[in-house]
């Protein structure tokens, strides 16, 4: 399927309410927001969904759209140091690597987001390699030149979680649009896109370069309904970021938090309207 690659400006931990208050404005319907649920989740079962939507007196409109983040939502951001630590040149990180992961994702959500409020943007591909540098550094690899190469190779090599491709299959089946929604740039979903072979089940990978700013700007939830022509209850948005999933049901969206590692809900204004713990129960939520 010929894939069309929207530039815009996308991707994936957590922030405060204020640093959401700013960024998301113009966010609409606040009132409506979701009723909050217990400050802890639970890592559930693989098809348990959490719902935690509040009474409306209106019939939802079907959804037609379903929308992805890419990393750690769709792709395994933990892949890249994973694997080099399985490598025999790089057995300096086959105790820490995951250390190393955690804080190299961490460092590459937290830059985004100050680039973001400080009007500072550069494109996804910086802000992972300067990701990287931090926690080289804070794990004392920071002189191997070698391991900072590989594990930037692998990071364009990410697989697909286990379920992802069965996942689109269905959605795509029962004739929804899917498509990616990322901090990534155009080239760098394309190469993750392409490494796991799901391009023939999205039908758009959009990218917020062409919008200049990261998520959760309002800018860049905009790019799905300039895409698609669809309404904001026609689309289910899914992220593996809480922040990201929150932002975007206060933007109108219906929502889907994968909540992978079984964290707290975050402290914001909006509440996922779903808990997940992997994608599987994604096209039961579409209502296939």
């Amino acid at each position: 399927m010929y894939l069309q690659y929207v530039m815009v400006m996308g991707s994936g931990g957590r922030v405060s309410a204020q640093v959401l208050q700013k960024m998301a404005i113009p966010f609409q319907d606040l009132h409506q927001t979701a009723t909050p649920i217990s400050p802890f989740s639970v890592a559930l079962p693989h098809a348990t969904v959490r719902h935690n939507i509040p009474m409306s007196a209106e019939p939802a409109m079907p959804i037609t759209t379903c929308i992805f983040d890419a990393y750690g939502t769709l792709f395994d951001v933990a892949a890249a140091a994973r694997s080099a630590a399985s490598e025999p040149d790089f057995s300096a990180i086959k105790d820490d690597w995951p250390q190393l992961a955690e804080h190299w994702r961490l460092k590459q959500l937290q830059y985004s987001w100050l680039r973001a409020i400080t009007g500072a943007h550069c494109d996804f591909w910086q802000v992972t390699q300067e990701g990287l540098d931090w926690a080289l550094e804070k794990t004392g690899h920071q002189t191997d030149s070698a391991l900072r190469e590989r594990l930037l190779q692998l990071y364009w090599e990410l697989g697909a979680y286990p379920e992802v491709p069965a996942m689109l299959h269905a959605l795509k089946a029962a004739g929804l649009n899917t498509a990616i929604l990322s901090n990534g740039s155009p080239a760098m979903l394309r190469g993750a896109v392409d490494s796991a072979d799901i391009a023939g089940v999205l039908d758009a990978l959009l990218s917020v370069e062409s919008v200049g700013i990261f998520k959760p700007d309002a800018r860049i939830y905009d790019l799905v309904g300039a895409e698609f022509g669809c309404a904001k209850d026609e689309v289910l948005f899914v992220s593996s970021n809480g922040w990201d999933a929150a932002a975007a049901t206060g933007y109108g969206f219906t929502t889907a938090w994968v909540n992978r590692a079984g964290d707290p809900v975050d402290r914001l204004p909006w509440t996922p309207a779903h808990t997940l713990h992997n994608l599987t129960g994604i096209p039961e939520l579409a209502g296939i």
